[in-house]
């Protein structure tokens, strides 16, 4: 069996990861570290034995926090992207969002850690069902460009939407 490798980095580049293997346990996660650390309402994430990743960028691995009693919180020094977390048991969570092709079904979140964290009426679910979003993704994945998926859908929307007749014409 071949063994998969997957790619992903911070937003400069300097730090870049090499993943063998399958990751485990895809989740989204609202706890109040993952809040504070990338300043989003809710993270996704998938995790990977330490002995899986190989840190390939020029800073090499990344900076860390010690943000709790188990878990490091991992970034870019140059500056400042959220890696995910690396626990004290050999484990790396990084986030989906980091990986150059995160349409893959792998990332897919299992479950919510923290849901009852998630700030009141926000669901991540519209977003991660939306047909708008998966063609995002598959055109991302398809051409390897690193463009923007928020962009594109906005685009995409914004030609979908009728126009409206201005008060003036």
């Amino acid at each position: 069996m071949e063994k998969v490798v997957q790619a992903g980095g911070c937003l400069c580049g300097a730090v870049r990861s090499e993943v063998t293997g399958e990751g485990s346990n895809s989740h989204c996660c609202s706890c109040r570290n993952c809040h504070q650390h990338t300043g989003a309402p809710t993270v996704a994430c998938v995790e990977f034995a330490r002995d899986q990743v190989r840190w390939t960028g020029t800073a090499g691995a990344p900076a860390t926090y010690h943000s709790s009693a188990y878990s490091s919180r991992a970034f870019c020094a140059a500056r400042g992207s959220c890696i995910g977390a690396i626990d004290d048991a050999p484990t790396v969570a990084l986030l989906v969002g980091s990986f150059d092709d995160t349409a893959q079904a792998a990332f897919k979140p299992e479950y919510h850690s923290f849901d009852d964290a998630r700030p009141g009426g926000w669901s991540p679910a519209p977003l991660l069902m939306s047909r708008v979003w998966r063609v995002a993704q598959r055109r991302v994945s398809e051409t390897g460009l690193r463009a923007s998926c928020e962009t594109w859908c906005m685009r995409r929307n914004e030609k979908s939407t009728p126009k409206r007749a201005r008060a003036d014409d």
